[in-house]
């Protein structure tokens, strides 16, 4: 292989990265949203936080394909075996994920679901930083677990169940969000 070859397969390894990247988190970012938004009492709110959400999902999805046309201006530097560290770190987190939701319904505290897969799902983001070389992943994971211990603190405050899946789903998508977008337009 020449280094042109080698280096237009890393410029195309690193935009498809990115653009997978910026899709998951958009994907998850809804999903999230959906969750939150089923926490609003009044129908006609939780409806319009459906409809924003598929919209910037939409958004989010369609920057994803065009921000990463562009030149890029850096691209990622991939551990050894870096595919194979992915598949474990997002394995620990689906396992940690179904351990979270029996122990919340096995204690009695359902509402503790939402907390904990969103503290779940942000320390996940700490080893995906260094698997996909992407830095800006470590924001994700700390404002990800930031916002799972605010949503501790709210339901220690005595709030509602609604009032913690409200908070907590509609934070991590503002969050998964702005990741989704930051990695389409800056890499």
């Amino acid at each position: 292989m020449t280094t042109e070859s080698i280096d237009a397969e890393c410029l195309d390894l690193t935009r498809n990265l990115r653009r997978r990247g910026a899709i998951v988190l958009a994907v998850f970012g809804l999903v999230w949203a959906l969750a939150g938004g089923s926490g609003v009492a009044a129908d006609a709110v939780s409806v319009a936080v459906g409809v924003v959400a598929a919209a910037v999902t939409a958004g989010a999805v369609v920057v994803a394909f065009r921000g990463t046309r562009g030149p890029v201006t850096r691209t990622v530097r991939l551990p050894e075996k870096w595919n194979r560290g992915v598949g474990l770190v997002n394995g620990a987190e689906l396992v940690a994920i179904f351990a979270v939701i029996a122990a919340s319904n096995a204690s009695g505290h359902p509402e503790l679901i939402p907390v904990g897969i969103c503290l779940v799902v942000g320390l996940h983001f700490f080893p995906l930083a260094r698997l996909f070389d992407q830095p800006q992943y470590r924001w994700t994971a700390i404002l990800l677990t930031a916002l799972a211990l605010v949503g501790l603190a709210v339901l220690a405050a005595g709030a509602s169940a609604e009032t913690i899946r409200a908070v907590v789903g509609l934070g991590a998508a503002a969050v998964l969000w702005g990741s989704s977008f930051h990695v389409a337009l800056r890499g």
